[in-house]
């Protein structure tokens, strides 16, 4: 079992069940999954660009993207319904617990000046979207091989009810928030 998910459920739901003075064990909000996301605006020009994205996105999460395509035309954007323009990931089980433990634990504390993440970045539903503004923080990529610095966008998703309750869940699983 993953050291993440062994501590969700030895420490945290526990935890969680206290804190949030629940009464159902049912009710204690768990992660779903986790989506990445890396979105080209440039594979309109350069469709080798997709290509690369592809092989970032594969050797981050160890699954392969789904080449996202565009649902409506765009003329201000030069942008025609069902072209290719981003690559996504939907992580669940074994895997998400394993990225989000490197996400949380290695990942994230090699971004320069590192304050933490912002708390602010929830939806409302209890789901929080992290954008990154580069993919060469992770360790799976090779520096000499990258094309071009990519940025990109992981949400995860929680079965919580409000983002209270995602925060908690967050915060004792180890997400390093920022303190303002």
């Amino acid at each position: 079992m993953n050291y993440l998910r062994e501590k969700y459920v030895k420490e945290v739901s526990p935890a969680l069940m206290k804190t949030l003075e629940l009464t159902n064990v049912m009710q204690i909000p768990a992660i779903k999954k986790v989506v990445v996301n890396i979105g080209l605006g440039e594979a309109m020009d350069n469709p080798k660009a997709l290509d690369a994205a592809v092989a970032d996105l594969t050797a981050i999460t160890g699954q392969k993207p789904v080449i996202t395509k565009a649902r409506k035309s765009i003329a201000n954007f030069k942008l025609r319904e069902g072209r290719a323009i981003g690559t996504s990931v939907t992580l669940r089980g074994d895997k998400m617990w394993a990225f989000l433990d490197r996400l949380m634990n290695i990942v994230l504390p090699r971004v320069r000046d590192f304050r933490g993440v912002s708390d602010e970045s929830f939806d409302g539903r209890g789901n929080y979207t992290l954008g990154l503004r580069e993919q060469i923080i992770f360790p799976e990529i090779e520096y000499d091989k990258v094309d071009k610095v990519r940025g990109m966008e992981i949400t995860i998703v929680t079965s919580a009810t409000s983002d209270d309750q995602a925060l908690a869940l967050l915060q004792m699983l180890g997400m390093p928030f920022r303190k303002d």
